[in-house]
């Protein structure tokens, strides 16, 4: 057979991915700050692109697009005058005399004032309050070099990064002057600071509480990981004491820091704003997005006059300001499609989740994207972005979008279960317990068994450990006998 090359035609479809169609996709997944901020770039990056100010609107751009008003003359004000006539009874001399003094001058010179941001009061951070510190005490130059050191690598939790190795041989002092300068920060405020472990800095806080000798630090010393395992029984059995005396000396322990940087923390509570609001008016349930802070985009009207020919322009800034109100327009319908969009979803969830909404966590139905995707009849991706860091208000409190979608969980008799309402009821059993007997794993398994919940134990430390709950020997705490 032989081989040849032939020309011939075809039709086919193909999806290509235009870039104002990855600009739409993108805008989907942003969240409302990411938003906000790309908004903000297209303004300053576009120059045909301007955001309406309050109270105006588009009728406003279309009535500056008219004729002018003929100028109405307004009839001309005759001036007014005041005539000031000084005192005779006043003797000016003297009262020139006494006053022109030289605090006056000086009372109304011109200063430079310092801005609000440096009057401001501004919360003290670590490694600024324990230099301080380091400046107050009467230190040589080596020591203060590796003090500045071992301050610059202590982490948020206030506990030294690195090896006094490492800083010898950065400032090139011997390893016994790095530890008499560590030894000496570690007793700053706070105390425990620049520790290399939990144990180290647990020991520097008990001695300087003057705890050097007693049971508390023979307990820090000795037997750190049953401490940590709460294994409070083998360490009144290792040390021959009464379980009592052991727990004596844990309240103290307990009133310990073991974190003693965190004090300091310089972390700023960032506020959730959610993106739709869900309200219920009286059966019913409405929904009303939040446009508060969102800013509305416009095409600029002048550009649009000298496009009409009103002003003389050349080729190529045509085809430049042509090629802005395209991408301002297509950003523009991107926005409003991302916002139809989100609603569209919101409604289908609102309409899944309805018993949720009137009765709480506890009545979360299991949902999947597919069941909102055929309900709305979009892809499952699109389902997938929208809902991501998306947050929404609703009367049993504000979650993520993507709350609302849940693994099912079947019940030993009935409908299946939501994974989160699970979860829930986990939580509330683990809370309800007897601290000095918390439930171990399998018992959980028989209560929820009794809850009509069909769950597995491994399935159950699995949402524990999601949920941040510690094992039942973690848990116990004899103190609350």
């Amino acid at each position: 057979m032989a081989l040849e090359l032939r020309q011939s035609l075809g039709l086919a479809q193909q999806l290509v991915m235009t870039p104002q169609l990855q600009q739409a996709i993108k805008l989907l997944q942003l969240s409302r700050l990411e938003l906000l901020e790309t908004i903000s770039q297209e303004i300053e990056e576009n120059p045909v692109l301007e955001e309406l100010t309050a109270g105006e609107s588009d009728h406003d751009e279309e009535k500056d697009d008219g004729k002018d008003e003929p100028i109405r003359e307004t009839p001309e004000i005759s001036e007014v005058r005041v005539e000031e006539r000084a005192r005779d009874d006043v003797d000016w001399e003297t009262y020139i005399t006494e006053y022109n003094t030289g605090w006056a001058e000086t009372q109304y010179e011109e200063r430079e004032i310092p801005s609000f941001e440096n009057i401001t009061d501004t919360k003290t951070n670590l490694p600024d309050h324990l230099t301080w510190q380091l400046n107050m005490n009467s230190l040589d130059n080596d020591q203060r070099e590796i003090g500045i050191h071992i301050i610059g690598n202590l982490d948020e939790d206030g506990y030294l990064d690195i090896s006094l190795e490492e800083i010898s041989e950065m400032t090139g002092h011997s390893p016994e002057k790095v530890t008499e300068t560590l030894c000496l920060i570690q007793n700053f405020d706070p105390v425990g600071v620049a520790a290399r472990d939990t144990q180290e800095c647990l020991l520097i806080q008990a001695r300087f509480h003057s705890l050097e000798g007693t049971l508390v630090e023979r307990i820090i010393m000795d037997h750190m990981k049953e401490l940590e395992n709460r294994n409070y029984d083998k360490i009144a059995s290792t040390l021959f004491l009464s379980l009592q005396d052991v727990i004596s000396a844990l309240s103290v322990i307990q009133t310990l820091d073991p974190r003693p940087g965190r004090v300091y923390a310089n972390e700023e509570t960032i506020y959730i704003t959610p993106d739709i609001y869900v309200f219920k008016v009286g059966d019913d349930y409405e929904i009303v997005q939040n446009e508060d802070g969102l800013p509305k985009l416009r095409i600029s009207g002048y550009y649009k006059q000298i496009l009409q020919n009103k002003i003389p322009i050349s080729e190529t800034t045509k085809t430049y300001i042509q090629e802005k109100m395209r991408s301002a327009a297509w950003l523009i319908k991107s926005i409003h499609q991302r916002q139809r969009t989100l609603f569209r979803v919101t409604e289908s969830i609102v309409r899944f989740q309805r018993e949720f909404l009137d009765k709480g966590i506890a009545y979360l139905k299991p949902l999947v994207l597919r069941n909102v995707a055929e309900d709305i009849e979009m892809h499952e991706s699109t389902v997938s972005r929208v809902t991501t860091n998306k947050y929404v208000y609703t009367p049993q409190g504000l979650f993520e979008l993507k709350f609302f979608f849940n693994s099912a969980i079947s019940r030993l008799d009935g409908e299946a279960l939501a994974s989160e309402s699970v979860k829930e009821q986990i939580r509330k059993l683990i809370k309800g317990e007897d601290k000095a007997r918390p439930y171990s794993d399998k018992e959980i398994e028989k209560m929820m068994n009794g809850l009509n919940i069909d769950v597995a134990r491994r399935t159950i430390a699995k949402y524990r450990e999601g949920m941040g709950i510690l094992p039942s020997r973690k848990r116990r705490d004899p103190l609350s006998k």
